[in-house]
């Protein structure tokens, strides 16, 4: 199937009140699950790659790129590209040259003001290339192994009126807000603040991104989708699938040297979960 964009994905969802799910890709075998998960499903999803994963495999974005698009070109589901948590300038050049439709521009480290002159920077760039681009104001704790962030540390929610601001600064076409989660949960423990999604939504013209959805019970997921969220990222679940089928074999299979056997089984893990976050988030059942 040819290639759609993640905002072919987005746009409808949220009018619909519907939202998208955005699985994070390291291998392919990543890849794969996620092709096969949207398959089984009968739903779109999207193919993040993330500038970590891009360092993982030596800095270039050429070849994971070149194996995620003939995944999706080869999937009879609707998939699109996305680059994730790009803080370099260059990477953002990268993934126009590699046919990405949309990336995330994620400077929310800087203060207030160096964050809206990077986006804003990367914004003009991407639109006049056809881009779509999504940021983040507030702080979604947990990336790069750093500690999720106390409910009430600073930046730990995106209020409402300066996110406002910041999208009429910036001109960005989806905002990832703080609103409760935190990237790298492997247990799913966090708890939402939906009133206020619900104030996000009101207050902004664009889509409302959740990162770190991995660690959100499902009905929570609902929820969030319900009061407004509209793009749903996942990662470290497709990974916990991953590391613990690899490991069951293993431990049942002490010399197996195949890789093939165990990460059959790996990608298998990956495809039900994926397929499970899928049916929850975007086809509106249970897991």
């Amino acid at each position: 199937m040819p290639l759609v964009t993640t905002a072919d994905l987005i746009g409808p969802a949220r009018k619909a009140g519907r939202a998208v799910v955005a699985f994070n890709v390291i291998t392919l075998e990543h890849a794969e699950a996620v092709a096969a998960a949207a398959e089984r499903t009968g739903l779109a999803a999207v193919l993040q790659i993330s500038e970590n994963a891009v360092r993982f495999h030596g800095g270039d974005l050429s070849a994971v790129a070149a194996a995620a698009t003939a995944v999706a070109r080869a999937s009879r589901a609707p998939l699109a590209l996305h680059l994730d948590h790009v803080v370099t300038p260059e990477l953002v050049h990268a993934a126009h040259a590699a046919g990405f439709g949309s990336v995330m521009v994620d400077a929310s480290r800087l203060g207030y003001g160096d964050n809206v002159k990077a986006t804003a920077e990367a914004v003009r760039w991407g639109h006049a290339r056809g881009m779509w681009v999504e940021a983040e104001l507030g702080r979604v704790g947990g990336k790069d192994g750093e500690p999720p962030l106390d409910a009430h540390a600073p930046g730990a929610r995106t209020d409402p009126a300066e996110a406002a601001a910041y999208v009429a600064e910036t001109g960005v076409d989806a905002l990832a807000v703080a609103v409760g989660s935190a990237h790298a949960m492997t247990e799913r423990t966090a708890a939402l603040d939906h009133a206020l999604i619900a104030a996000l939504r009101a207050a902004l013209p664009v889509p409302l991104v959740l990162h770190g959805s991995s660690g959100v019970p499902d009905e929570d997921l609902r929820a969030a989708v319900r009061a407004g969220m509209t793009k749903i990222n996942v990662g470290t679940a497709l990974n916990t699938a991953y590391t613990g089928a690899l490991r069951a074999h293993l431990a049942a299979h002490p010399r197996t040297v195949d890789p093939r056997r165990y990460l059959a089984e790996a990608r298998e893990a990956m495809t039900a979960t994926a397929a499970r976050f899928l049916t929850v988030v975007a086809g509106g059942g249970s897991a």
